[in-house]
């Protein structure tokens, strides 16, 4: 078990203590008693974790904090499911009958059969939230329940945070969790970890939510923020997971890794004092974090190992071209180049609405203007934000005609301040 300081500082206080490790704890806890319990059992599992922050929240105000906080909660989470196996009818109708037709005859060796080891090591939590990793992205589950299961069981995130950050109501939330639940139940899902070609099979659906989550945290369209950057350190930690493990230490899982480092390398920079959405070309160079774009580009570099060839390669070297200034065209000519392998790799409408940019800066405004026409996403407020940029200084009415679109269109206070911002550089 990983070593805690003691939390004696005199600011410490219960109210910060209990959620800074519920974020934490609470996920390794989950994952280690559904992997004893059965995946099919995850809500005992959650409702046992979950009981265990109540008793910290019931004793610690009253006691104090124990010397060791984690290792209290663990302990606690150990007692409690012992309780469970003991009163659960299930493990004493099915479980333990086959423990005595298996030669556990006496009372002494029935009861220490029965009892089996709760392993809070720190080993057997990470291999536990690895196979946890595998199992809420079944491939029998669409997208949203895929990433609504991982916020919750794997990042700890509560109903009310899930639901801001896919802008709905808990109770959708509580909906998509409990289909999501009962579809690995009736798929007969396990916390087993894949091998040979299943692994490289179910690797694709993980690697594709944890790209997910990423994205929700770095397009935000919640209210109150234009980053989430908890999201985004979610699925930073997760793919750790993948690389910590010899079996998916391959280029896909580098190569995704290193598209978040170069990313988050410019989170600094991306948001103003007043919390306003700083666009890239206005950004303050010297606020990017270097020793996270020096690690993106190691994990680029073992990425490029071998002959595989995946849209995160491809997402990531267009990243990695962003972290370099000055401008030249010979960094726009790669990075267009860059688009052009994806969208024929995968389509989508914002890489080809992403590459149009690249392409003003090669080939000139007129034909990223006729480019970006060709799309006509007419329900996406970054198209009419990005056509009001390119006829800036070309056609000034036309500019001003599309950003009033954009306006009319865009759903978060920060997209629109960004927007109308660039309406008043016109006066």
């Amino acid at each position: 078990m990983e070593p805690i300081s003691p939390f004696q500082s005199p600011g410490e206080s219960t109210g910060t203590l209990i959620p800074h490790l519920f974020r934490r704890e609470f996920t390794r806890i989950v994952a280690v008693l559904s992997r004893l319990f059965g995946i099919e059992h995850i809500g005992i599992a959650e409702d046992i974790a979950g009981e265990t922050f109540l008793s910290a929240l019931e004793i610690w105000p009253y006691r104090g904090i124990p010397a060791n906080p984690t290792a209290w909660l663990y302990a606690i989470a150990k007692n409690k499911a012992r309780n469970y196996l003991h009163r659960d009818q299930i493990f004493k109708s099915k479980v333990a009958p086959a423990l005595k037709r298996a030669g556990a005859s006496e009372a002494g060796e029935l009861a220490a059969a029965a009892e089996p080891e709760i392993d809070l090591s720190e080993a057997n939590i990470s291999d536990s939230q690895l196979r946890m990793l595998f199992a809420v992205c079944h491939p029998s589950l669409p997208a949203e329940g895929q990433i609504c299961l991982a916020l919750r069981i794997l990042c700890g995130f509560g109903i009310e945070e899930i639901a801001t950050a896919f802008l709905t109501n808990k109770e959708t939330i509580n909906k998509r969790l409990f289909r999501a639940r009962e579809k690995l139940r009736t798929e007969r899902a396990e916390l087993e970890f894949p091998q040979g070609t299943e692994l490289t099979r179910r690797l694709e659906p993980v690697l594709l939510t944890l790209y997910l989550l990423y994205n929700e945290g770095y397009y935000s369209e919640s209210q109150d923020t234009v980053l989430r950057e908890d999201l985004c350190a979610e699925a930073m930690r997760l793919t750790e997971l993948l690389l910590g493990d010899r079996s998916t230490q391959v280029p896909a899982v580098d190569a995704l890794f290193s598209l978040m480092c170069f990313h988050a390398s410019r989170f600094p920079a991306r948001k103003g004092e007043n919390g306003e959405m700083i666009l890239y070309g206005d950004q303050d160079e010297s606020r990017w974090d270097r020793q996270l774009i020096a690690r993106g580009a190691f994990h680029l570099h073992r990425a490029s190992q071998g002959n595989v060839l995946t849209k995160y390669h491809l997402e990531a070297s267009i990243a990695y071209r962003h972290t370099m200034k000055p401008d030249t065209i010979e960094k726009w000519e790669n990075i267009l180049q860059l688009y052009n392998h994806l969208l024929a790799m995968v389509y989508s409408p914002v890489a080809a609405l992403n590459r149009t940019f690249a392409l003003s800066r090669v080939r000139g405004k007129p034909e990223a203007i006729a480019a970006a026409e060709k799309l006509e996403l007419t329900d996406n407020p970054y198209y009419y934000t990005l056509l009001g940029a390119l006829y800036t200084g070309i056609n000034a009415d036309k500019a001003m005609e599309n950003y009033k679109r954009a306006l009319a269109l865009a759903r978060t206070p920060a997209d629109k301040g960004a927007i109308q911002r660039a309406i008043d550089n016109f006066f």
